[in-house]
């Protein structure tokens, strides 16, 4: 009888997360799966790690389902490094992170927990794909993205993913019949234009709140950014090789 695969489950919305139980319960369908999440929200910490401070790993159940499930004190990078050293006994055959709440394409791919959790199984050798829903309510509608993430899945355990590369994969806030399909994309080139709301707490202590407006300074029709405003899902394929290849033969001719 063939093994199933095992699926390591994680995400940055915290293990409670309404978007993590959902792709859990998919996951359940495809393989043995184990979840290791934090214990709390760890939305935007991109790739950091827990280094000055202790971490915890408490094995718990939230939910009814065949899954191992640890909830951690760290980061989600953490997470897959703990999953990955301390948990397991076999190296996972896909690790699958999210549902996010909130959008993770273009830019926001740097900021972001849930792919970073997707790039450190990557960088362990670990086929990875990132979720997100472009929808940050909590109680946000994950049924029309499910058919299509176990077609994904199902692709990537099937195919196999690029070596050192990592999909990130973004679902426009759609009703199942209106989503037009599925597009390989670039990540679009755009950018945060940023401002600090300056108040002043009751103590009269003065603080900050981030606040943004996105600007997509890229008209081409196929990066991430068109097919998600045309209703499409978008998969970019994302590596974490962050050479600049094209300039190091100019760098070359520095007086150096």
């Amino acid at each position: 009888m063939k093994k199933k695969p095992l699926i390591l489950v994680t995400n940055d919305d915290g293990i409670t997360a309404p978007g993590i139980r959902n792709l859990i319960e998919l996951m359940n369908e495809m393989g043995e799966v184990v979840v290791v999440a934090p214990d709390s929200p760890q939305s935007a910490m991109g790739h950091a790690i827990t280094i000055n401070s202790t971490l915890h790993c408490e094995k718990i159940k939230v939910t009814d389902g065949p899954q191992l499930e640890y909830s951690c004190s760290g980061t989600p990078a953490d997470c897959v490094k703990l999953a990955v050293n301390e948990l397991l006994d076999r190296k996972p055959d896909l690790c699958v992170s999210g549902i996010n709440h909130g959008s993770n394409s273009s830019i926001n791919v740097i900021y972001s927990g849930t792919m970073s959790a997707a790039v450190e199984a990557g960088i362990e050798g670990i086929p990875a794909i990132g979720f997100s829903l472009l929808d940050f309510n909590w109680n946000a509608d994950f049924k029309p993205l499910r058919n299509y993430i176990q077609q994904i899945t199902r692709e990537a355990l099937k195919n196999g993913i690029p070596k050192d590369v990592v999909l990130n994969v973004n679902f426009p806030k759609l009703k199942e019949k209106d989503i037009k399909g599925i597009k390989i994309c670039r990540q679009a080139k755009a950018s945060w234009v940023e401002e600090f709301d300056k108040r002043t707490n009751p103590m009269g202590r003065e603080y900050y709140w981030l606040t943004g407006t996105f600007i997509n300074e890229d008209k081409g029709e196929d990066t991430d950014e068109w097919a998600l405003k045309e209703g499409y899902i978008s998969i970019v394929p994302t590596q974490f090789d962050l050479t600049a290849h094209h300039s190091i033969q100019q760098l070359n001719t520095w007086n150096l």
